[in-house]
């Protein structure tokens, strides 16, 4: 058995090579970017107006003195989405803008529609009325006041989220380099595991395959289901593996059969096979039988999650993702730092991953609850959970009031970065 540090060791030496391809940029929600995304354009692409309002030439202001006012002529209006205007400006000419259009040449400053006196009234508009000076560049959007061209949108390696898609079509970018999605096939194992809907006691519902399919869109993956692989399919699981040397799959996770039981053969057949990396068991709650082996001199590597659905979820969590972070070139995520609002005792030489409550008090501070239930076959305290405290080796008590590493279970933390 080795410790959680020395197994996140061997999982960062043991990565797999992940290809790139070219992507719609509007469908590349969750996926990770693998070169810098740069505007082709200056954005806004021409001066334009923050309100509505009457653009001028702030010049013909320079000799208004208080106590007089001076007219400008009204020459037209223009619109959100109109082409530019390309009428010669005379001084003393004003033009109605609305928020949103091209400031045509010749004007530099925009007046909002509520500080304007019409002339000769409001229901006959010819003249607007200004008694006093005016600064220039009121009011105004300038063009490449937002993004530059060539400016990064987004660097690499960094995973894509809405507002990136926004920023991609407000700026025109059709297509984005991205890295392939990661495909596992999942198997679970068992002759109790089933996939029908009515059980008898003895028999289990097929849970833990569909928390990781449901988890596919948020961790940079497709998932396969190669269904369930009863106790005597030795035989057929080294095929499925043999099959996956010669096919798209980069990842094998079976739940369960890696224990130290009879029928627990995962580690035995996944030993028949050359490999540049293995460990078996690791000093965790729960999950301690969890596996890794990757395949020498192949881009393929093999995970056996044990079969109780909270060291299934948590194996996954604290390994798997981990994982296809490091492979993909992600940088290691940050933890949410929280206090803990009750104490906590586990084994010393063992870390823990503690399904946790996160709330914030009233004056801003995040706390975290260990919420009552830890053992790995209990799914109601999963339920009322948000959120993982990982508790390292080295340490026995935890008392309330102490600062722990916590990480969101259903996403990377990466935003915190």
């Amino acid at each position: 058995m080795i410790s959680y540090e020395q197994s996140k060791k061997i999982l960062k030496k043991a990565k797999i090579k992940i290809k790139d391809e070219i992507i719609n940029s509007v469908h590349s929600l969750n996926r990770l970017v693998s070169s810098n995304v740069y505007s082709s354009i200056n954005y806004p692409t021409g001066d334009n107006a923050a309100f509505d309002g009457y653009a001028i030439n702030s010049k013909d202001t320079n000799q208004i003195k208080k106590n007089s006012q001076k007219k400008f002529k009204i020459i037209g209006s223009i619109a959100a989405g109109s082409k530019p205007l390309k009428k010669k400006i005379k001084k003393f000419d004003t033009i109605e803008i609305m928020t949103g259009g091209i400031l045509p040449k010749g004007f530099d400053t925009i007046i909002p529609i509520e500080q304007i006196n019409f002339y000769p009234n409001k229901t006959n508009k010819k003249y607007i009325l200004i008694n006093k000076k005016i600064k220039k560049h009121n009011h105004i959007r300038f063009a490449g006041s937002d993004f530059k061209k060539g400016e990064i949108i987004l660097k690499k390696n960094n995973i894509v989220q809405q507002n990136h898609i926004l920023a991609f079509k407000t700026l025109g970018i059709k297509k984005i380099k991205v890295k392939k999605k990661i495909n596992i096939q999942f198997f679970s194992t068992g002759n109790e595991i089933t996939d029908k809907d009515n059980v008898p006691s003895w028999k289990v519902r097929n849970s833990n395959s569909h928390y990781i399919k449901n988890l596919n869109e948020n961790f940079l993956f497709n998932f396969e289901n190669g269904g369930i692989l009863k106790d005597n399919h030795q035989s057929i699981f080294k095929r499925k593996i043999k099959k996956m040397l010669n096919n798209k799959s980069d990842i094998i996770i079976t739940s369960g059969a890696v224990s130290a039981g009879k029928y627990d053969y995962v580690p035995s057949v996944v030993k028949t096979f050359k490999l540049s990396d293995y460990f078996k068991s690791v000093a965790i709650r729960p999950g301690k039988p969890i596996l890794f082996a990757k395949i020498k001199s192949k881009h393929k590597v093999i995970f056996g999650l044990p079969g109780n659905p909270m060291s299934s979820v948590a194996c996954f969590r604290f390994f798997v993702i981990p994982y296809i972070e490091n492979i993909l070139g992600l940088s290691s995520e940050k933890p949410v730092r929280c206090i803990l609002k009750n104490s906590f005792m586990k084994k010393k030489e063992f870390t823990r991953f503690a399904k946790c409550k996160l709330t914030t008090t009233k004056d801003g501070k995040i706390e975290v609850e260990i919420l009552k239930g830890q053992e790995s076959f209990r799914v109601k305290s999963f339920i009322k959970s948000n959120i993982w405290a990982l508790l390292p080796d080295g340490k026995s008590q935890f008392k309330k009031g102490e600062i722990v590493d916590c990480f969101f279970p259903n996403h990377f933390n990466q935003t915190l970065i």
